[in-house]
This record gives structure tokens, sequence and C-alpha cells, in this order.
């Protein structure tokens, strides 16, 4: 049985710079008009669970999400070479796609929070496109709540592949493990974003590393 590796983006793969949260606050204001003045946690969320707390806290009820997020996609597309400029590759990221992209019984994905067009300009902004089937990724567009992204991703790779997978997913924070261990998924954590390692573990994760700069580290958590 093939592994579905399921990548979070943000502060896992890569760190934005902030772009995106700017693009956001643009986008709501320009969308609602209303000002902007709750900055919510947005680590490890999805953009629609996101995007109703927004909402509710800035008490706005004349706005779809749908609406707000077309507005968002257009802005992030026209700064979306802000990514590389501000942002950065996290340490020994392209060691570890590289690896598991030479071998057969690993396909990479996305699991994330991001709104499928943001994810693909975050990854897009620094080379790693390739290393992904974007198209069985899980996405912040469905569902507010982060284990449905990792089912969703699982359904669309059986799907797709004709074949069941063993799954495992790898991100930064407590939403991760937890939406890794509501499907019966190998839960990797890295402490590289704002989550200490020790809150990670006491999360359930199988297994903490600090980053990913030792590949052989790496690979093994992944692919056990």
């Amino acid at each position: 049985m093939r592994r579905l590796v399921m990548w979070d983006i943000d502060y896992t793969l890569l760190r934005g710079g902030g772009v995106a949260a700017q693009a956001w606050k643009l986008a709501f204001t320009e969308v609602t008009g209303v000002a902007w003045r709750d900055t919510p946690i947005f680590g490890g969320r999805t953009d629609l669970d996101i995007c109703h707390g927004v909402f509710a806290a800035h008490g706005v009820t004349d706005c779809t999400p749908e609406r707000f997020f077309a507005r968002y996609v257009a802005i992030v597309e026209t700064v979306r070479h802000q990514f590389a400029e501000q942002g950065e590759v996290m340490p020994g990221v392209r060691e570890v796609l590289k690896h598991l992209g030479e071998r057969p019984d690993v396909v990479q994905t996305l699991v994330t929070g991001n709104v499928p067009e943001v994810a693909a300009a975050k990854v897009a902004a620094f080379g790693l496109t390739g290393s992904f089937d974007a198209e069985v990724g899980g996405y912040g567009t469905d569902d507010s709540v982060r284990a449905t992204l990792v089912r969703r991703s699982r359904e669309r790779a059986e799907a797709k592949y004709g074949e069941p997978f063993r799954l495992v997913v790898i991100g930064d924070t407590v939403h991760d493990v937890t939406a890794a261990l509501a499907n019966d998924a190998v839960a990797v954590a890295v402490a590289t974003g704002a989550t200490p390692a020790a809150e990670l573990a006491a999360a359930g994760a199988h297994v903490v590393l600090p980053d990913l700069t030792d590949l052989e580290a790496a690979v093994e958590a992944l692919t056990r």
C-alpha cells in the first residue's frame, strides 16, 4: 500500500512573510466596507473557519465566504511575487520533497487551510509546485473542520488512483495533529511554527521533529 503524504503549507513547507494576511485584511475591508480591528489566530485553521470567525467578530452579516474569497484570491494574484521576496522555504524541505518524489511508494499532496488558489500561489512562488499532486489535496474551502480536509484528500486520491493509501499528515500545529488522528493517519509534527515541540507531542503526534534538516530522520518519520 502506497503512502499519501499530506503537507501543510505555512510554517511547515514555507513562510509566506505575512503577504497572505495583508491580502486578507485588504480584501475584507474592500468587500465589507468595515475597518479591520480584530486579527484572529490563523495558524492551523481553515480559511473557511477563519472567515466565519472574522465576519462574526466584526458584526458582518451580509457577505458570503464565496464573495470574500473571490476578492482575496484576486489580491493575492497581484502580490504573489512578494511571497518569495518576503518569505522563505523552511529548512530541509527541498531535500525531503526531492527524496520522497523519487519514491514510487509515495504520493505527495497538500492539506492546508489555504484556499486552493492561494495554496498554489505560495508553493509556486518557491518552485515547489511539481512536488505535489495538488489535484488530490484538501483545502480551506472544503470545510471549516481541518479533519475533513484530510478525509477529502484521501477520497480524492483513492478516486484518482483507484487504490487505498496509508495516510501521513505533516504539519506544525495541534490542528494538524488532531486532524491526522481523527483519520487514523500518522501524525508527523515539525516545531517550525509557533507551537512548541512538547505541545505537539502532548496532542498525540507520533513523531515530533525540530525541523526537516535531518533528511534521514524526516524520511523515516514520513515513510515508516
